[in-house]
């Protein structure tokens, strides 16, 4: 932990920096006193060197998922867990997806009765040289809480790098393609909306991995693998979320893999 973050004094709105490896530490931070609809922002605040990562909600082939147990807290219900984009990671033929350096993850709670409490178990994955789970207890008293501004705008820096539901007139995204026995799925992109570098397929902690995206001699296509040996047809009706880079900034859709063919993927690109 860096001397600066030592000497900072301990506020009502955040926890005590806990030290959880070698020159990374973390805490808990809130914006404030839950709002009329009892919902408050909160945020794990993790303080890494540049050469240090934590991982996505989807870590990859060989990244330690983030886990939160709340079973601890009182009156307290996680309503949401927002995930910046991640930065895409390769490394000896393996891929990850990772947060290097100072990162914020903010969640959002519903916050019920005077007395609540906020008490989670964290434990992360922690990687520079070596990859280690390193753990923290970090709790806050929901009745302290006040307005702060500070961390309100860490947090709010966070969610802006979160993706949102697209809501623009034109689809970013077409249809999503299931190609079984090439081992991909073909993705029909609206490349002046879509950075085709920055998309990212996922579904949940435990379902197929999907790799980088290749390149296409169609500018509107794009193919990522299926990583890992599994029955790539039954991926067929699969719902994968799709996140990318816009000029608008960082958004995501949902598509449902239909299983096709290469002739199917020449009626996309006509």
């Amino acid at each position: 932990m860096s001397a600066g973050l030592a000497c900072l004094p301990i506020q009502a709105g955040e926890t005590a920096w806990q030290e959880i490896a070698p020159g990374v530490a973390v805490r808990l931070i809130s914006a404030g006193a839950p709002d009329a609809s009892g919902k408050a922002l909160f945020a794990l605040e993790i303080d890494m060197p540049e050469d240090t990562k934590t991982y996505w909600r989807v870590p990859g082939e060989t990244g330690l998922p983030l886990e939160l147990d709340f079973s601890g807290s009182r009156g307290v219900t996680l309503m949401g867990q927002h995930w910046p984009l991640p930065q895409r990671e390769l490394v000896a033929g393996y891929l990850d997806y990772v947060y290097y350096g100072h990162t914020v993850l903010p969640l959002e709670l519903a916050i019920n009765g005077e007395t609540a409490l906020v008490d989670i178990e964290a434990t992360l994955g922690v990687c520079s040289d070596i990859c280690v789970p390193a753990q923290a207890r970090l709790t806050l008293p929901v009745t302290e809480l006040t307005p702060d501004r500070a961390n309100a705008l860490r947090i709010d820096q966070a969610m802006a790098d979160v993706p949102i539901a697209w809501d623009g007139a034109t689809q970013p995204i077409g249809a999503a393609m299931l190609l079984p026995d090439a081992g991909t799925i073909a993705v029909e992109i609206d490349p002046d909306i879509v950075n085709p570098s920055s998309l990212i397929a996922a579904t949940d902690l435990n379902g197929p991995l999907f790799g980088a995206p290749q390149k296409s001699p169609q500018g509107n296509l794009v193919l990522l693998p299926i990583l890992g040996k599994s029955d790539n047809s039954a991926l067929d009706g699969m719902e994968v979320e799709f996140s990318f880079m816009s000029p608008r900034g960082a958004f995501q859709v949902s598509r449902t893999l239909e299983t096709g063919s290469d002739a199917d993927v020449d009626e996309l690109v006509d």
